[in-house]
């Protein structure tokens, strides 16, 4: 916690400081009306505490509380856009940086997410069915969230198949292989980087295809592949320099892997993938269930 994200300790304050402009915070979002480009904040939606000095939580998780009371109510509802960041720091007398580490805290949460150029907007809800044992591609995991998917691809190239990818797919070493690595995006934020092996033989024209914007799975799907399974392994591994630099995170930051063998309806070993998500941009929900003889 820094010393900014921390409230002074009470005082008497002068009409303008800082601490009674926060204290005023709550009033001020119920009170002012909608801005042009954001819904207004509801002044019936139950707020769990106030920002202030009085208040013994740093200044940025108050305003998580905040924030959280008026998407749970539904004063921000699902895919409306948040105020400005100028216009939420005026309102919670808050500094940028303490705003900035509210908002991270919320996309951690799952109830907000960033979208380069046009602000931050409220979570919709996921399409219920998909947990758990959900197979889906990035563009469609998009696609269910509201987003928009897109790719840098780093290499698509045709090479042989060396002895640990002839094991994990089930052909022959020297088998042509169609290997694609790409910086996946939602919104144009990276989010993981994938590096994806199969037999080009499955589909001769992935070496033609713009895959900055195609789906290999919607390829494979034209190519006659129904996919059906995957034998998955999650762990989390520290970003090397190079998934740091493509995910624009700080060297050594955590990232979840996962590494996967994808499988058709014959049982048949289609794609091998490892996709190192960001850990602070990614997180995966399934569900358990016990079984009691």
């Amino acid at each position: 916690m820094t010393t900014s994200d921390r409230p002074d300790p009470p005082k008497r304050s002068a009409p303008d400081d800082p601490p009674t402009r926060s204290r005023r915070a709550i009033h001020q979002l119920a009170a002012s009306g909608p801005s042009p480009a954001s819904p207004s904040f509801s002044t019936d939606a139950p707020l769990a505490t106030g920002l202030g000095a009085s208040n013994p939580d740093p200044l940025w998780q108050q305003a998580v509380t905040l924030l959280t009371a008026q998407i749970r109510a539904g004063a921000l509802p699902p895919g409306s856009r948040l105020p400005s960041e100028r216009e939420l720091c005026e309102r919670l007398g808050i500094s940028r940086v303490t705003l900035r580490k509210a908002l991270t805290e919320l996309v951690s949460s799952g109830l907000v997410n960033p979208s380069h150029g046009r602000g931050w907007f409220v979570t919709k809800p996921a399409a219920t069915g998909d947990w758990p044992n959900a197979l889906e591609s990035f563009s469609e995991t998009a696609h269910r969230k509201g987003l928009r998917a897109s790719s840098i691809v780093l290499k698509a190239v045709v090479a042989p198949a060396d002895l640990d990818q002839s094991d994990r797919l089930k052909v022959a070493a020297g088998t042509p292989l169609f290997t694609l690595d790409r910086i996946r995006l939602m919104d144009d934020i990276p989010i993981a980087v994938d590096h994806s092996v199969l037999p080009v033989a499955l589909a001769p024209n992935l070496p033609e295809v713009d895959f900055g914007v195609s789906s290999l799975y919607e390829e494979l799907a034209r190519a006659g592949i129904a996919l059906e399974r995957a034998e998955t392994s999650i762990e989390s591994r520290e970003a090397d320099a190079d998934v740091a630099r493509q995910l624009g995170i700080t060297l050594g930051k955590p990232t979840l892997v996962l590494d996967q063998v994808v499988y058709d309806h014959t049982d048949r070993p289609i794609l091998s993938s490892s996709v190192h998500y960001s850990g602070e941009r990614y997180r995966l929900r399934t569900t358990f269930t016990r079984t009691v003889d």
